[in-house]
């Protein structure tokens, strides 16, 4: 495998982006929901150009046989840390806290494209993610941004493109959440006809400590589609969360969702899409005591838009073993691959991602194997038509300690 990608990356390097590159015979699966089926991908420059059978090429393509492996678009984590915290334990290594802004605190300009996570996210298949602040006791916590986890200094993807949020009993008084999410929700509203220095002149404003960003950023939510991410569990806050997205006009989007199946058709009727992490069937709270590992199937079944996440931090990639075992529990193949995907560009306006096909940016992905199953890994990662290093810290320690050459014990110890 190691001259294999030694070879691939030789070839495709040369002269890339003035080249057009045929992945040839993979099974594809290409995040639209579709089953998946043996296809050629025509790329030029950064992106998709074809998909298909006998697709034209001239003598000028490099054409790749990729011999029947799975093929899927880059992986697109929607809830992540990746570039913002290096160490959880280490303060001066994380950049998700804020002491003073709230709805408004942005984490994009704190990206850092060298940490060590990103690395071994991508080579684990996670193209590019969605970094959020961390959570706090105020019921929204700030701004997230999507980055293309390619390692450029040249940082590639859409800032402030969600904000983050929670609520429930492990999160303090339920009640005064509540009020609060209220308060904050009409003072958005307030944004559109107000200017904000007569905003922070109120006392409600005031009491709460409301900066100028945050009540530009609330205004955005309320008034401007910007999508809102609340994680919660208890049926009850759920249905609580659909009647602030009905009565404020929310792009709403539910994470954690444990006791979903309680309100499902309200939920369902909602349009609302969630992020779920199927592995996650043990009640850490008394809001969880509806935790399932069928919660995959039935909201899938249900047809609600499903995405992933993970408890694991930095190891963002785990989200395909969750799914993995959410269709191990009855949740639909393409469905799991589309959460990973295509469901995460839609849902946070990621347009040109997300999935393969025509006019889409090259996120591509070549699997040794079945990508929902943890001992597959990437054999081609590619990121807007350009192939990525595979390697990553951990990649290289195994090296190194397994390394048979006659070396002095001190380069191995």
């Amino acid at each position: 495998m190691k001259q294999f990608l030694i070879t691939l990356f030789a070839v495709l390097t040369v002269q890339i982006s003035a080249e057009t590159v045929l992945l040839k015979g993979g099974l594809v699966h290409s995040g639209n929901g579709e089953t998946s089926v043996v296809q050629d991908i025509l790329i030029s420059e950064n992106t998709i150009v074809g998909v298909g059978n006998n697709l034209i090429i001239n003598g000028k393509t490099r054409v790749i046989e990729v011999n029947g492996l799975p093929v899927t678009p880059g992986l697109i984590s929607p809830m992540s840390n990746i570039g913002i915290v290096e160490i959880n334990a280490l303060d001066v290594t994380r950049d998700d806290e804020s002491d003073i802004l709230s709805a408004g605190f942005s984490i994009f300009n704190a990206f850092n494209p060298h940490s060590t996570g990103i690395p071994w996210n991508r080579s684990n298949g996670v193209t590019s993610a969605i970094s959020t602040p961390s959570a706090s006791s105020f019921p929204i916590f700030g701004l997230g941004s999507h980055f293309v986890l390619d390692g450029s200094l040249e940082i590639k993807g859409a800032k402030d493109i969600a904000m983050f949020g929670r609520f429930g009993a492990s999160y303090g008084s339920r009640a005064e959440t509540l009020s609060l999410l209220e308060s904050l929700l009409e003072i958005g509203k307030m944004a559109k006809s107000m200017p904000v220095e007569e905003i922070l002149e109120m006392a409600i404003a005031d009491k709460l400590e409301l900066q100028s960003q945050d009540i530009v950023a609330l205004g955005k939510v309320v008034n401007d589609d910007m999508p809102i991410v609340i994680e919660t569990n208890r049926a009850v806050d759920i249905l609580q969360a659909l009647a602030m997205k009905q009565k404020y006009g929310l792009n709403l989007v539910l994470a954690s969702v444990e006791e979903a199946p309680m309100v499902l058709e309200k939920l369902k009727e909602s349009n609302t899409p969630v992020i779920i992490d199927p592995m996650d069937n043990i009640p850490d709270s008394f809001d969880e005591l509806g935790s399932s590992l069928d919660l995959g199937k039935i909201l899938d079944q249900a047809g609600i838009p499903i995405m992933f996440s993970t408890q694991r931090s930095h190891n963002y990639h785990l989200m395909r073993q969750g799914s993995g075992n959410a269709v191990a529990h009855g949740m639909s193949y393409e469905t799991a691959i589309k959460g990973m995907t295509k469901t995460v560009a839609q849902t946070f306006k990621l347009d040109n991602r997300g999935s393969i096909e025509p006019g889409k940016l090259a996120d591509v992905i070549v699997w040794d194997g079945d990508p929902l199953e943890p001992a597959s890994f990437p054999k081609i990662v590619m990121i807007e038509g350009q192939l990525q290093d595979l390697s990553s810290r951990s990649s290289k320690l195994t090296e190194r300690y397994t390394n048979k050459e006659d070396k002095p014990s001190s380069y191995k110890h």
